[in-house]
């Protein structure tokens, strides 16, 4: 098992790429802690580890707060004793121009997608200098690292998310400490509909549309996993500074 031994803590844990990760994690042998505002989903998912023999746990929070992501981390670290591995994946999405975007609007996506990676970090890698090393994988997006239509401020916030990663691999590579991203293509998850959703588009359509890429569907969430799994795990030990694109060739035509 490639995580044998290790601890986790995985943010969005309830649902999509998080809960795909969480399971996969906990069959490599990781102790698994989440972090959702959704409670009753998490704790499903612990549910499904521990009936398997695994070891997790969950903690409701907002990842936006301060607060509450020094509490997460604490727990994490009283319940399992040390932490290895920190995937912050917590993210949403908002499909508008700049035009039609609220302030609101603009200050929420910021604070879950990109702020939360701040906030956690900052409570993690004191743990992880302690311990020697440790690996830190961000969810970006392809759309981090190419434009796309009505994504202006979901755009802005995954190229933060590309260049937060590998500025956090410079700084803290000395201290054995891996940073990377993956940067998926379109998913099969919630947030995909909640996309249709916004655009005021047929769901089967909007899904047709997104599986116009090279290998002509999308992606699922435990493909990303794996992606995730990689980065995580020894097997990338000398990967940092990385955004793994993870999109079934949808930006294999770009410059």
């Amino acid at each position: 098992m490639q995580l044998s031994g290790k601890v986790a803590l995985i943010t969005g844990g309830a649902a999509g790429i998080g809960r795909a990760t969480a399971l996969l994690f906990a069959r490599e042998g990781a102790a698994v802690a989440m972090a959702d505002l959704n409670a009753q989903a998490g704790e499903a998912v612990v549910g499904e580890i521990t009936r398997s023999g695994g070891r997790a746990i969950f903690e409701s929070a907002d990842v936006t707060r301060a607060e509450d992501c020094r509490r997460v981390v604490e727990r994490t670290i009283r319940e399992f004793g040390r932490l290895d591995i920190l995937f912050n994946n917590a993210g949403i999405i908002r499909r508008a121009t700049i035009l039609e975007l609220s302030e609101d609007d603009w200050d929420r996506l910021m604070a879950v997608n990109v702020k939360s990676i701040y906030l956690l970090s900052r409570e993690v890698l004191p743990h992880m200098q302690k311990q020697g090393g440790g690996s830190i994988i961000n969810t970006a997006s392809g759309w981090g690292l190419a434009g796309g239509a009505k994504a202006a401020v979901y755009c802005a916030s995954k190229g933060a998310v590309v260049l937060l990663t590998k500025a956090m691999a410079i700084d803290h590579g000395p201290q054995k400490i891996r940073v990377n991203c993956i940067c998926p293509g379109d998913t099969d998850t919630g947030m995909l509909r909640v996309e249709a959703q916004q655009l005021g588009e047929e769901n089967g359509r909007f899904l047709a549309e997104a599986a116009k890429r090279p290998l002509g569907r999308v992606g699922s969430p435990d493909e990303i996993a794996q992606a995730v799994l990689y980065l995580a795990s020894e097997v990338s030990s000398f990967v940092t500074g990385t955004a793994l694109v993870v999109d079934g060739g949808g930006l294999a035509g770009s410059v």
